[in-house]
């Protein structure tokens, strides 16, 4: 890099705008588990780490760039990396939503659980299944996957131009389609499953109402979400990194 003088400290304070925002969102970066401290130091780190690769094209651009277009540069960086941690974090938001529900689905979601990514409490099976995703994010290597990321969305999205809100938008509904569609193929086989029991156990209900069919069915209903989670819970977390891998590679 060349010496350190006021435009230096511009530039890498610029990349930790972007750099820090999309951390700042990002699963696994973010958690409120993690001290905002340690937070801090990993999105310095990075930056610094990143900014000799991409000093030499951006100090051209800044050179020419007027002062008085900083301050609107320094919220669009921002914006910029918040969006792509939104991005990110819509995957596991789809997938802790959906484990909410197929722990309903199974009678196994009024005992609160902690919450790995945020201070609400959560179903132990919704807990379970996200942090055994965020584990495979850094276990799968898809943590440097995320710098590749924030390295080529200076080529998307330039610091020299301004903020793409179209484009912007055009990645956020993308990323909406495909996490829930993937969240909702991991709790498909619990939907069917709740269909299921809860049609016979209507059907139970009715025929032979005497009989307090739903208290006494409870733990066969849960015992057989369990069977269908150890079934069905490798292919589900390996639908989901699949999909969030795609995602990281067509940016």
């Amino acid at each position: 890099m060349s010496p350190i003088g006021p435009e230096t400290v511009l530039l890498v304070f610029l990349l930790f705008c972007r750099i820090g925002g999309c951390l700042m969102l990002m699963p696994g970066f973010s958690s409120a588990r993690v001290p905002a401290q340690v937070r801090l130091f990993i999105a310095l780190a990075v930056t610094l780490a990143l900014a000799p690769m991409l000093e030499p094209s951006l100090r051209a651009t800044l050179a020419k760039m007027p002062s008085v277009m900083i301050l609107s540069l320094i919220v669009s960086e921002v914006v910029i990396g918040a969006l792509i941690g939104v991005m990110g974090r819509i995957f596991f938001l789809a997938l802790e939503f959906m484990a909410t529900a197929a722990a309903m689905f199974i009678g196994f979601g009024a005992m609160p659980g902690a919450s790995v990514e945020d201070a609400e409490p959560l179903p132990p099976l919704a807990t379970l299944i996200t942090l055994t995703a965020t584990v495979l994010l850094f276990l799968t290597d898809q943590h440097w996957e995320v710098l590749r990321a924030l390295l080529a969305s200076y080529v998307a999205l330039p610091m020299k131009e301004p903020f793409a809100i179209d484009f912007s938008l055009g990645k956020v509904v993308d990323a909406l389609s495909g996490a829930f569609t993937i969240a909702l193929q991991i709790s498909s086989p619990f939907i069917v499953y709740a269909l299921i029991v809860n049609l016979m156990v209507g059907l139970a209900n009715k025929l032979v109402p005497q009989i307090p069919v739903y208290f006494i069915a409870t733990p066969f209903v849960l015992a057989g979400g369990f069977v269908i989670l150890y079934l069905t819970i490798g292919e589900s977390l390996r639908l989901f990194m699949m999909g969030f891998m795609g995602w990281l590679a067509a940016g």
